[in-house]
């Protein structure tokens, strides 16, 4: 029977999950095979060997690194060892993106798509992951969780084997084992280890890689050393009918709607924020040569804009032209020039899709390869200078086209600089400004953009033609043409990928994943979402993961 505290608890911190975003993973994989086994040592650490067998999809990048949720923070990375195929694993680290966790590079031995591999590791040394047992003070209390996926990503069946070696000591009689998850047999299978130790098995073949699967054991406390259980606090024996059950419970309603609230606020501002954290450490000097829409992905402009630029620029390049405005269609140009960047070629490639939704998920997917492309750049490059420099690179081009003197040359400097000036947080209005009073000598290649835009002929006097400004040049009006280029980011936010935040969530699901708590584990890029927050007494999840 479990206390009320810990049920209670266990409420707040499911209600608090499904308040917080999940975070997928980058590719798709199964986990065929996965064997754990949990040494309870006597010492009270806990010892950890992980044997996880991996398939990579067909059509997916190559697993390149693994990252291993570590069930404390108590711990050292001297202690932890790993292979691929047998191969030693050198890249040991604290992992770049998720806090208590580890990640093991995979390097030239990367699992490739279509194929399969085996990662292995051992972690000894694990501190602070035994619990008092609230059924029996006499009884310490572990509780482990291997790792899982988001079902996104991660599919199939997974036979999985988790092995508990109780400590050495033990009695045959004298361990007790909780509760098995669904899926699993309800009495595991019972034996004496090589080294003579009492060893609890489950294991299922119809398992699968997006469940959290618990399991628990108990051995009497005397077995370790009595500081290396954790001993409950007076929080724990709080009786919530009594006195305080009030004060008590105002701190579960903030903890109901208050914290829920501020973490789905935060989680709207972070979707926003694509660019990875490595690029936020600095290094030194000016990144310079950057086009303008690779200073757009830098400044983390958004993405509607970004994609915007890329279309002005396939369009000036004459590799496409906008068939229709709304919903947008383009049409490519054949053959195509020899000198469109990645970022265009792949913009191009989306739009041959038929399908919405298909056509978006290879922009989120151009967006992604984008986004890494600027980090690479960026490496060794102060990201704080670079803006700096960019955002006056932005000023300037301002000035030329404030500083002209007639429509012609307005224009002219309009369309050299056009993309930078769109880096303008207030560009939509500075346009209309800069246009307002006069008329606009439109670009050779505007006729590609506006498919409503008839390019004036030579003609009689007598026949009427589009307004011109000086000579034979063709122009608009300037608040049209203003509007013209305006328009455009917001045609491409309503009529091809829809709201802003959940395409930008896509991408920054897979260029920034969001630090997630310490009891929470990243596996490979995405998230393993690893609740160490156990109904019994004791508690030491782990996780551990995919590839990224």
């Amino acid at each position: 029977m479990r206390s009320k505290i810990a049920r209670i608890f266990l409420t707040v911190f499911a209600l608090l999950l499904i308040a917080s975003p999940a975070f997928a993973q980058v590719y798709s994989f199964s986990l065929d095979r996965e064997i754990v086994h949990v040494y309870w040592e006597e010492d009270g650490t806990l010892s950890l060997f992980y044997e996880m067998t991996f398939t990579n999809s067909d059509f997916a990048d190559p697993i390149d690194f693994v990252d291993v949720g570590i069930p404390t923070s108590s711990f050292s990375l001297s202690n932890i060892t790993a292979n691929i195929d047998g191969r030693t694993i050198d890249h040991i680290a604290h992992s770049e993106y998720v806090s208590g966790a580890v990640e093991l590079g995979l390097g030239s031995n990367a699992i490739l798509p279509g194929r399969s591999g085996v990662v292995t590791m051992w972690a000894t040394g694990i501190g602070n992951v035994l619990r008092l047992d609230s059924q029996d003070e006499n009884y310490a209390s572990a509780v482990f969780s291997p790792n899982w996926f988001d079902s996104q990503y991660a599919y199939g069946n997974t036979d999985i084997t988790v092995v508990f070696h109780l400590p050495p000591g033990v009695g045959t009689n004298d361990g007790r084992w909780h509760s098995a998850p669904s899926g699993f047999p309800s009495e595991p299978f019972t034996e004496l280890d090589s080294d003579g130790r009492v060893s609890y098995a489950w294991q299922s073949s119809t398992a699968n890689p997006y469940t959290q699967y618990l399991f628990g054991a108990s051995f009497p406390k005397e077995h370790v050393p009595t500081d290396a259980i954790y001993t409950p606090s007076i929080v724990d024996s709080i009786d919530f009918e009594g006195i305080f059950g009030a004060g008590i419970f105002c701190v579960i309603g903030l903890a109901f709607f208050g914290i829920p609230i501020l973490a789905v606020l935060g989680s709207r501002k972070r979707k926003m924020q694509y660019l990875p954290p490595k690029i936020a450490i600095e290094g030194h000097g000016i990144k310079r040569g950057l086009t303008a829409i690779e200073a757009a992905v830098l400044l983390e402009e958004p993405f509607d804009k970004v994609l915007t630029m890329i279309l002005f620029a396939v369009v000036k390049k004459n590799a496409a032209s906008v068939v229709k405005h709304d919903p947008l269609k383009i049409e490519l140009t054949d053959p195509q020039p020899k000198n469109l960047r990645k970022y265009e070629t792949e913009f191009l490639e989306a739009f041959q899709e038929s399908g919405k939704t298909k056509r978006k998920r290879q922009l989120q997917a151009s967006m992604v390869s984008l986004v890494k492309a600027v980090t690479r750049k960026m490496k060794g490059f102060s990201r704080k200078e670079t803006r700096q420099y960019y955002r006056a690179i932005v000023g300037k081009a301002w000035e030329q086209v404030e500083a002209a003197d007639t429509p012609e040359v307005k224009s002219e400097k309009y369309d050299e600089v056009m993309e930078w000036t769109m880096l303008d947080k207030d560009y939509e209005d500075r346009t209309r400004d800069i246009f307002h009073h006069g008329p606009v000598i439109v670009p050779s290649w505007w006729g590609r953009y506006d498919p409503g835009y008839i390019r004036p002929t030579v003609s009689s006097p007598s026949t009427p033609s589009a307004p011109k400004s000086s000579g034979s040049l063709p122009s608009l009006p300037g608040s049209d043409f203003a509007a013209s280029v305006v328009n455009g980011v917001e045609n491409f936010s309503a009529g091809v990928i829809g709201s802003v935040r959940e395409f930008t969530g896509g991408v920054t699901q897979k260029t920034n994943p969001p630090p997630v708590p310490s009891s929470t584990y990243r596996s490979g890029g995405g998230s393993s979402s690893c609740a160490c927050a156990c109904a019994c007494a004791g508690c030491a999840c782990a996780c551990a993961g995919g590839g990224r």
